[in-house]
């Protein structure tokens, strides 16, 4: 049993892994994911509480949805730092368990000073892991990725601020009437995390351009993290549901229309977050729990399909579709273990995704949202057209490309081996999994039945006519050499150019008057005082001006009359 938040041990662990070297660093890479899994589970239900100012912190806080968050964020730092095991990541591997670490302190936050506080320690790790990708385009990805979330966390904090100041109280509360400047903008800032459209662009810009471990890392805790803060404080928000809706039909459209399959992989993170923002929205039990087991379902089949992507990258070099197909010769393993997840994302039968996307769209159904189950409907027929068959039709097979690289390292492979088990383990047997779901199910009664005749049946049609039109399609899905920009164009062609433009050019006009101000304007009014002949000797005989001090007091004392004159009768006072 232990009494701190367990996130701390992969912080501090990553804090001290720098003065490790060899087996202990590859052991401590392990080892920590391993401790900080068991840390989850030995936290008493109790709540922890730490002074802070005028308030009382709650460090250790059991909310219903912490421990699946937590569990899920132990398992992915453990499989990210195997997957990256082979790989010199002494920088990427530290920064993302401080990364995983600052996500579980969040599940356990039971304050907004607390949460706030994991929540951008957060953002350091993982503008960390971005910039370890170690090239010009991660570094200006990193830079565009930390600017965002700044910009996030501090809509965030001022939302924070205007609740305390109203309410004087730090607790966790649901804030789903939106009646308030501040619930307002803490979902903005949660919303920006989430990769919300119009907020979502640094997704797909920043996620690719991590290493092949680095971009497994960072599709599972960002996005879910504000899952999950999402869920503790703004359940049942309706405007979620559109929200929600939304980012599963915008990741879809992107998705399709690009050509590097690690940013195809990321538009659909988008979707599929887009589903779990939607199911608490409509903030019933069913909703709840389908959300929770959907996070940690996805975070794990994301995780294997960013793992074959990332296999194929480290192995060719190569990420554009148009320059892959045909590696199904030579990668056997990475082609199953990507297909195991891209039937998982799909919801294919016997998968992960099967057992617990169907819970939301259910749950839609029973509060009669009719829109919202038609575009959560449409969106999982989409997924199976971008992540389902693009990704290794256009990888794996289709044409040639003459590659002939084998299969990853074992460590890679045995990373991939291990997220493909469990995607089929929780599609055949989801029970463990149920178990730990916020709302469990009354006694006697089952949580919730995936495998019914009429389920079943209409999710295998869904998925065969959404292959048959990738297939009637696929002379109209051309691949192309381009990348798609969104809203981040703003940030990434806009902004560069009117600074490229109009500001510098308007900074070097202005040149010769900054060089006047600074520089001869000094020079012309200490020639005018007269304070050039003025000179004192130094010890060892230099000449020192004494023009600038009595510049400087001058414009002091001008300042002094300036502000005196403005207000008379503190000039005057006690005369």
């Amino acid at each position: 049993m232990i009494e701190f938040p367990p996130g701390l041990i992969l912080v501090v662990g990553a804090l001290l892994m720098p003065l490790l070297r060899g087996g202990a660093w590859k052991a401590a890479s392990l080892l920590l994911p391993l401790a900080a899994l068991w840390g989850v589970w030995s936290v008493p239900d109790s709540t922890l509480g730490a002074p802070f100012l005028d308030y009382e912190l709650w460090v250790v806080h059991i909310n219903p949805p912490t421990r699946v968050f937590a569990t899920i964020f132990a398992l992915m730092a453990f499989g990210g730092a195997v997957f990256a095991l082979n790989q010199d990541r002494r920088v990427e591997v530290p920064a993302a368990f401080v990364y995983s670490g600052s996500a579980i302190g969040v599940t356990f936050a039971g304050d907004l000073i607390t949460l706030f506080l994991f929540w951008e320690l957060m953002a350091v790790g993982s503008t960390i892991v971005v910039w370890s990708g170690f090239t010009n385009a991660s570094r200006k990805a990193g830079l565009r990725y930390v600017n965002v979330h700044l910009v996030g966390g501090v809509i965030m904090m001022a939302g924070i601020i205007f609740h305390v100041q109203s309410t004087g109280s730090i607790a966790l509360t649901n804030f789903s009437a939106l009646d308030s400047v501040g619930a307002w903008l803490i979902l903005i800032g949660i919303l920006i995390n989430a990769g919300t459209p119009p907020f979502g662009g640094w997704l797909p810009d920043a996620y690719p351009e991590a290493s092949e471990s680095g971009t497994v890392f960072l599709s599972a805790f960002t996005t879910k993290t504000s899952v999950y803060v999402l869920m503790v404080l703004f359940a049942g928000t309706e405007l979620l549901i559109y929200t929600g809706c939304l980012m599963a039909v915008y990741g879809i459209v992107y998705a399709i229309l690009e050509n590097d399959m690690r940013r195809i992989l990321a538009y659909s993170i988008v979707n599929q977050v887009g589903f779990m923002v939607c199911a608490i929205g409509i903030g019933t039990e069913l909703s709840l729990n389908g959300a929770a087991a959907h996070a940690f379902a996805h975070i794990i089949y994301k995780a294997l399909l960013l793992m074959s992507a990332g296999s194929v990258l480290y192995m060719t070099g190569k990420r554009k579709c148009t320059d892959l197909g045909g590696l199904y010769h030579s990668m056997p393993l990475t082609m199953w273990c990507g297909i195991i997840g891209a039937l998982a994302i799909s919801a294919f039968p016997l998968t992960s995704g099967f057992t617990t996307k169907s819970m939301i769209s259910d749950a839609a159904a029973r509060e009669h949202l009719t829109l919202a189950w038609s575009v959560l409907t449409a969106a999982s027929a989409g997924v199976f057209l971008h992540a389902g068959i693009k990704f290794p039709w256009f990888v794996f097979f289709q044409k040639d490309s003459g590659l002939r690289p084998p299969d990853p390292p074992l460590n890679m492979k045995l990373a991939m081996v291990f997220f493909a088990a469990l995607c089929i383990a929780l599609g055949i047997y989801p029970a463990p999994l149920y178990a730990i779901l916020p709302f469990p199910a009354p006694e006697g009664e089952v949580l919730y039945a995936a495998y019914t005749g009429a389920h079943v049946v209409s999710q295998l049609q869904l998925l065969l006519f959404a292959g048959l039109a990738f297939f009637v399609l696929l002379p109209m899905l051309k691949r192309t050499l381009t990348i798609t920009l969104d809203f981040d164009w703003l940030y990434r062609k806009l902004a560069p150019g009117i600074w490229e433009h109009i500001l510098l050019p308007a900074l070097r006009a202005l040149e010769p008057v900054h060089r006047f101000v600074v520089s001869d304007l000094p020079r012309l009014a200490a020639a005018t005082l007269g304070a050039s002949s003025t000179n004192a000797r130094t010890g060892d005989g230099r000449s020192v001006g004494v023009g600038p001090a009595v510049l400087v007091l001058t414009v002091f004392l001008l300042l002094f009359v300036v502000l005196n004159l403005l207000d008379p009768s503190a000039a005057f006072a006690r005369r």
